[in-house]
C-alpha cells in the first residue's frame, strides 16, 4: 500500500535539498496533500493467485487487461475533483477543457475506464476527443487521481511477479508506461510505474518504449557533475527517454516517484535534445504555457 507518511518525509527532504525548486515543484506537493486527505471506504484489492497472474504475464498481458478495477464513484470523485482544480490552477489554457471533463463526469459520459492505459499505450485518446484535453493533461489527471486506488488494488499480487518473467517495457500490473529507472546493487535495471506503483526488472540494453535492442541507438545523456548517480537514458530510434538513478553510487536516494518529481532539470536536458517522455512531467506544463 502507498505509505504516504514515508513518501511525504522523502519529499520534504528533497525540497530541503533543492530549495530553489520548491516553487516550481508546488504542483507535486499539492498532489501529495490530496493523497494524504483521501480516506477510502470501499476500494477493492485484486485477489488473484500467482498462477492466475503468471498465465497473463506469460501471454504478455498486464493484469489490468483482464481485471479492470471496480469504479468506486465517491472515492474516485474525492480524488478527481481536487485534481481538476490543481491542474486548472496551473494550466489556465486548458481550464475550459477541464471544466468540460467535470461536466461529462457528472453526466456519466466519462468513466474510470477512459483514464486507464492500454498495454503500454498512452491513456485517454477518447477523452481527448470528448473534452479537448491535451494528451499531457489527461496523463496528469490519470496519474494524480488513480495512483492511490491502483496502488491498493494491486497490493496483494505484487509478490507474484517474482515467480515469473515479464519481458515487456510496459507495467505488468496496469500496462502503463515506465516513468523512472533504477540501477540496483545487483546491476539489474528496475523500471517504475507512477500510475499504479508497480516495479519490475527489464533488460538494460533495450528501450522500454519501442523495445529496440540495437546498442548503437541507446544513448545516455549525462547530468551535471554535481548530480552524480543520476542519468538519462534515451533511444535514438523512437526518441523516448527515461531518467534514473544508479543506486550503487547514490545509495541514499529517495523512491523513484520522489526522485523523478524532484528532478525537472533533467527532463529539460532531454527535451532540449529532442527526446520525449511518456508520463507526466513539469516540462509538459511549461510547454503548454509557452504555446
Amino acid at each position: 500500500m502507498l505509505d504516504l507518511s514515508a513518501l511525504r518525509a522523502e519529499w520534504d527532504d528533497l525540497l530541503a535539498r533543492r530549495a530553489s525548486f520548491r516553487e516550481s515543484l508546488a504542483i507535486w506537493t499539492a498532489v501529495l496533500d490530496l493523497w494524504s486527505r483521501w480516506n477510502p471506504q470501499q476500494v477493492q484489492t485484486l485477489r488473484w493467485s500467482a498462477d492466475e497472474c503468471r498465465e497473463r504475464w506469460e501471454r504478455g498481458r498486464p493484469l489490468l487487461s483482464d481485471a479492470p478495477p471496480p469504479a468506486p464513484v465517491r472515492e474516485l470523485e474525492e480524488l478527481i475533483g481536487p485534481m481538476i482544480e490543481i491542474l486548472a490552477g496551473v494550466d489556465t489554457e486548458e481550464a475550459e477543457a477541464l471544466r468540460r471533463f467535470a461536466e461529462l463526469w457528472d453526466q456519466g459520459e466519462v468513466s474510470l475506464s477512459m483514464l486507464l492505459p492500454g498495454a503500454g499505450n498512452k491513456t485517454g485518446s477518447s477523452l481527448q476527443e470528448l473534452t479537448g484535453l491535451s494528451t499531457d493533461l489527461v496523463e496528469f489527471l490519470a496519474h494524480g487521481s488513480l495512483r492511490p486506488i491502483l496502488e491498493g488494488y494491486f497490493d496483494a499480487v505484487r509478490s507474484s511477479l517474482a515467480e515469473t518473467g515479464w519481458g515487456r517495457g510496459a507495467c505488468p500490473f496496469c500496462g502503463g508506461a515506465p516513468a523512472f529507472a533504477d540501477l540496483l546493487e545487483s546491476g539489474q535495471r528496475r523500471l517504475a510505474c507512477h500510475l499504479c506503483g508497480g516495479a519490475w526488472t527489464f533488460a538494460r540494453l533495450k528501450c522500454p518504449f519501442c523495445e529496440n535492442g540495437n546498442a548503437s541507438d541507446l544513448v545516455r545523456l549525462m547530468a551535471e557533475e554535481q548530480e552524480e548517480g543520476y542519468f538519462i537514458e534515451a533511444c535514438r530510434a523512437c526518441l523516448g527517454y527515461l531518467k534514473g538513478i544508479d543506486r550503487r553510487l547514490r545509495w541514499n536516494a529517495g523512491s523513484a516517484l520522489v526522485e523523478d518529481w524532484g528532478s525537472p532539470h533533467l527532463d529539460l536536458i532531454a527535451s532540449r535534445q529532442g527526446y520525449w517522455r511518456a508520463t507526466p512531467s513539469l516540462i509538459h506544463l511549461a510547454r503548454s504555457e509557452d504555446q
